[in-house]
């Protein structure tokens, strides 16, 4: 079994959709990117590449390719769970922190959930959601930025699989 640990972080702004593990949330500000810019799909991707020893999504969906402008983080990360089972892994279990100011995502959570766990081929009791302010102290805390932690546990494909 191998452990990988994931972040990203965008800036909040004016007139871009807010995306969160799939989910579009009613909010005045986006996220900033050249993809959607869904922090959580991007800090699972990037689990899931470090737990396989396979580099980052910077390496597979570089934001200097017009080819990725505008990617829906969902397709991003589903391909990142076929290239990790390519080299003979899968997914176990997931946790994740969101860190954002504004909006409240405790409703949210829920939803954000079970979208991950369809991605990553789990039940929705083998994938965590936090969220968690910046109370108020650094880019997060002053709305300017939502950022997201995650850790994934992989293990080998059994054969015949």
């Amino acid at each position: 079994m191998r452990v990988g640990i994931g972040h990203d972080t965008h800036r909040l702004v004016e007139g871009r959709p807010l995306i969160l593990g799939g989910l579009r949330i009613e909010h005045p500000l986006g996220l900033a990117g050249h993809s959607d810019a869904d922090v959580v799909c991007h800090a699972v991707a990037d689990a899931l590449l470090g737990a396989a020893a396979l580099g980052d999504i910077g390496e597979h969906y570089p934001d200097t390719d017009p080819e990725w402008r505008d990617l829906d983080s969902t397709r991003l990360l589903a391909e990142v769970v076929t290239l990790v089972a390519a080299r003979g892994w899968r997914p176990v279990n997931c946790d994740v922190i969101v860190h954002a100011q504004a909006p409240k995502l405790g409703p949210h959570k829920a939803t954000i959930r079970d979208n991950l766990a369809r991605l990553l081929g789990l039940p929705e009791t083998a994938v965590n959601v936090k969220a968690k302010t910046g109370e108020h102290v650094g880019p997060v805390g002053r709305a300017e930025a939502v950022c997201c932690h995650a850790v994934v546990l992989i293990e080998p494909i059994p054969p015949g699989r």
